[in-house]
């Protein structure tokens, strides 16, 4: 039997989380059975644990949506018992069980073999979350991002993939610009490496100027909406923003073309979902190189199993800072 955190939807619709033992039988086909050291906790799994949010199809179901730890049993080549993997995306934890339990069986396709110098544990402080902040930056200096051009701003910069963006442009030599809404964090976001905090607020009005004051070399953006908006028009020539969330909904309200053409600005999107293996695991090994183990340490919150459901409601609301690294065996 497995331990795994298991969401029942009943007769009225609705869904309830609790820790249980299931059968190894009823874990979902898959080339490699893991057993799963670690998991995090992402806004998704929120979803997933609570109501669903529309992500889960049938029930009973386990999440998840990342994990890392110990191959078991393969039949693919690439893998063998005993290696290190960890696992984002591919919508496991969502269509199909996840990593909120001792074992996951997943297709080889959706697994990285764990970066040298990265433990498990340190793999899921990083998390979903982590690879998403690793591949905006990547793309941001695939537009010609380089230290010295400015400051970079960072947005909704105390959840997940604001902290590790956050920490990881600090490393890389940028003065990073943190926006956050909770004025309690600002002493949290300095010891990351921030430099400036920037308060929500100055985001928050809708505005009809075609452009603003050049403030930013860079952005990574998880709140569209209003924010969004406004951002824009406050990039300096040719710079890009990295769009990888919308918690201030999705459409970005009171944008305008001119960004794009007086200022030659670039708005890229970044999923990490179904993101090439080429590319994730590029973004591992530039994490493995470039995140300070220290200052991702200084980013998590323990957990285990039984913690999710509160952690779950928790981050809905945006009451989950930094990192929850869950021992699955806790």
């Amino acid at each position: 039997m497995v331990r795994a955190l298991v969401v029942e939807k009943d007769a009225e619709g609705k869904t309830h989380a609790a820790v249980a033992e299931v059968s190894e039988d009823q874990l979902p086909d898959g080339d490699v059975t893991v057993a799963v050291e670690y998991s995090t906790v992402n806004y998704k799994d929120g979803l997933c644990i609570g109501p669903g949010g529309g992500l889960v199809r049938t029930y009973p179901h386990v999440p998840g949506i990342d994990f890392a730890g110990t191959v078991e049993t393969s039949s693919d080549p690439r893998y063998k018992p005993g290696d290190k993997v960890v696992l984002t995306g591919w919508r496991v934890g969502e269509n199909r069980w996840g990593g909120y339990a001792e074992k996951a069986r997943v297709p080889a396709d959706y697994l990285v073999p764990l970066p040298e110098g990265l433990t498990t544990r340190a793999a899921m402080a990083v998390g979903t979350a982590g690879l998403t902040a690793m591949l905006a930056i990547m793309a941001l200096e695939d537009h010609g991002l380089k230290p010295g051009q400015g400051p970079v701003l960072v947005t909704g910069a105390a959840g997940g993939v604001g902290s590790v963006a956050v920490a990881t442009l600090a490393h890389l030599g940028h003065e990073v610009a943190a926006v956050t809404g909770r004025p309690d964090q600002a002493d949290y976001l300095t010891s990351l490496g921030a430099t400036q905090i920037v308060a929500r607020e100055d985001f928050a009005e809708v505005t009809k100027k075609p452009l603003e004051s050049e403030l930013w070399s860079g952005c990574v953006d998880a709140v569209a909406g209003v924010m969004l908006g406004r951002v824009l028009k406050q990039m300096k020539y040719g710079a890009s923003v990295a769009a990888i969330g919308l918690a201030g909904g999705a459409a970005i309200e009171g944008a305008l073309i001119t960004p794009f053409i007086l200022r030659g600005v670039n708005l890229l999107g970044i999923d990490s979902v179904m993101q090439p293996y080429a590319n994730r695991l590029r973004a591992w090994q530039r994490i493995a190189k470039d995140l300070p183990m220290d200052r991702l340490e200084a980013m998590i919150e323990p957990a285990v199993l039984s913690d999710l459901p509160r952690l779950g409601a928790a981050i809905l609301k945006g009451q989950v800072r930094g990192r929850v690294v869950v021992d699955v065996r806790g």
